[in-house]
């Protein structure tokens, strides 16, 4: 053997240094529909058992591997901003990576954005939401837009007029992102716009003005001076804005372009520097004189807008359940697969007991979102309007504040490689906060809950009747429906205790439906680690005798 041939074999074996063994792989090409039991038997369960074909075929499409990767490449590639085209007009234009544009189009085009208004039927709201909570899971930050254009179409019908002209182009399954007057569009998307600097959540105490050009009254138009401190999505097409007029905070839409082809002097100050959320541009604005058509009454601008308020609060509680299910599914996925001390993960105990617990959270969030979901689609029945007035604040609360800590617990499970940026798992726990923020506080989830409690005192009645479907199944509820029920009736210092009330308003929710709804075992766990004096704890000290591996065994997606 020569000498070059001894160098060449040892240089060889220099490089070969080990074997890559015992790793995870990417979940990916798996139907995020039928490998979800909870979802399947929620959707059933609910009302839509027509759209489980649909929903086996859209969660087949966004499971794949490639369509995965879109929401890596839109938040990599973030929006970007530009005040003045290059010759020094006035554009506003946000660009966006071509990965966003084919989520919104998807999005649209599955209807995402209005298919309980172009096909209400029973179970709409519940086969919409099943919907966005798969595509939510491959990425947030499109959803922005997606629910506020959703959200809209309850205060856009306050104004017949109005609604005639725009309705058709909201609802439309078109996704049409050019930068041009919505007159050459045949579809659009829509934005809001309350938050000011000096306000915050109070929105009466907002400063910008609205003057009529001619007649007072809805429908008319006015010329709206001030600004916004946060409008999300600033390329849709119009936002309903909240303006003070002589009779008080009034609604209005306000569209990036008048009639006339002109652009309309919304003008973006900057993009908000945000954790998260990257994909979705969030921004600043002033307006200057710019044109707005009055929606609803005048002065009776919050009134307008609230049910739109309303609808974005279930959005986030249903895209904090989707976060919760994919960061679930990363870490069971990992933990049935790699090996430590000569077994699987997810045969030792210890880590049985916390894959079990995040299994329990995300299957809780889901049925809680799923049953709004259906009363959204009973709201003409009193008692279903009067839960969902509670129950969406209850809800929004509570599975919204318990996702960051969830996307943390999965992280960890999956260990140092979850926390890699070509992993999901760091864009998952950044995102985990925003839901909970969004749309309102915690507080101010907590204080809406007082001011329904308040406004109309049957909400309580009906909420406990929610709870008593379940009465007798467990203990530990029945001593947490015993103690609410006295709570509830003795409000006097209700907004100091409000947090500890409507934790436990959650928790007791969450426990009736998973007793009437889910496995034995799934249900018994979230009792006994969740009610009563042992309602807090720290992820995976579930009590003894659960059958932990059946949970696992439930929620484990295979690909």
């Amino acid at each position: 053997m020569t000498a070059l041939q001894n160098t060449a074999e040892r240089a060889s074996a220099l490089a070969d240094t080990h074997t890559v063994e015992n790793v995870s792989r990417e979940l990916q090409d798996y139907n995020l529909y039928t490998e979800d039991k909870a979802l399947q038997e929620a959707v059933a369960r609910e009302g839509a058992a027509w759209a489980g074909e649909s929903l086996s075929t859209f969660g087949h499409a966004v499971g794949r591997a490639e369509y995965l990767q879109l929401g890596f490449a839109a938040n990599k590639y973030t929006p970007e901003f530009d005040t003045h085209d290059r010759f020094g007009n006035r554009v506003d234009l946000v660009s966006y990576h071509p990965a966003y544009h084919r989520l919104m189009d998807t999005a649209i085009r599955h209807g995402l954005h209005a298919s309980p208004w172009t096909e209400p039927r029973a179970g709409a709201h519940v086969a919409r939401a099943a919907h966005t909570y798969l595509h939510s899971q491959v990425e947030a930050g499109h959803g922005c837009p997606i629910t506020m254009t959703f959200a809209c179409i309850p205060s856009i019908r306050t104004t017949p007029a109005i609604a005639a002209l725009w309705e058709p182009k909201i609802t439309a399954r078109e996704y049409d992102p050019r930068n041009v007057p919505d007159v050459e569009k045949r579809a659009v998307t829509i934005g809001m716009g309350m938050t000011e600097k000096q306000g915050g959540s109070d929105v009466r105490s907002n400063s910008t003005r609205a003057h009529p050009l001619g007649a007072r009254g809805m429908g008319e138009a006015y010329e709206l001076v001030g600004h916004k401190f946060f409008l999300s999505a600033p390329m849709c097409d119009a936002f309903l804005v909240l303006a003070q007029t002589e009779a008080g905070p009034s609604c209005f839409l306000v569209p990036r372009w008048r009639p006339d082809g002109s652009k309309n002097p919304l003008q973006v100050l900057r993009l908000k520097k945000k954790l998260s959320n990257a994909s979705n541009a969030s921004s600043e604005i002033e307006l200057r004189g710019a044109l707005g058509w009055l929606l609803g009454e005048e002065g009776r601008g919050v009134r307008t807008i609230v049910e739109m308020v309303s609808l974005t609060r279930f959005d986030c509680m249903i895209g904090s359940a989707a976060g919760m299910r994919m960061a679930a599914s990363q870490a069971l996925h990992h933990c049935s697969i790699r090996q430590a001390f000569g077994r699987v993960l997810n045969e030792q105990p210890l880590m049985q007991n916390v894959l079990a617990d995040l299994a329990i959270e995300s299957e809780a969030a889901l049925v809680t979102g799923m049953r709004m979901a259906r009363a959204l689609d009973n709201a003409a029945d009193e008692r279903e309007a009067l839960f969902m007035r509670l129950g969406v604040a209850v809800g929004k609360y509570w599975v919204c504040k318990r996702a960051p800590n969830h996307a943390y617990e999965a992280m960890e499970c999956i260990g140092g490689s979850g926390v890699m940026e070509d992993s999901m798992m760091p864009r998952l726990y950044r995102e985990a906060p925003v839901n909970a923020i969004w749309e309102g506080s915690g507080n101010v989830q907590c204080l809406d809950v007082l001011r329904a409690l308040q406004k109309s005192p049957r909400v309580v009645e009906v909420f406990l009747d929610e709870l008593g479907a379940a009465r007798g199944a467990h203990p530990a509820l029945d001593r947490d429906m015993q103690r609410l029920q006295q709570d509830l009736s003795a409000p006097e210092d209700f907004e100091y205790r409000a947090r500890d009330i409507v934790d436990r308003m959650a928790r007791a929710l969450q426990a009736a439906l998973l007793l009437q709804h889910a496995p034995t075992g799934v249900a018994e766990a979230f009792c006994s680690s969740r009610l009563g004096a042992e309602g807090q704890h720290n992820v995976g000290a579930l009590p003894r005798g659960l059958d932990c591996a059946a949970i696992i065994e439930r929620a484990t997606p295979r690909a």
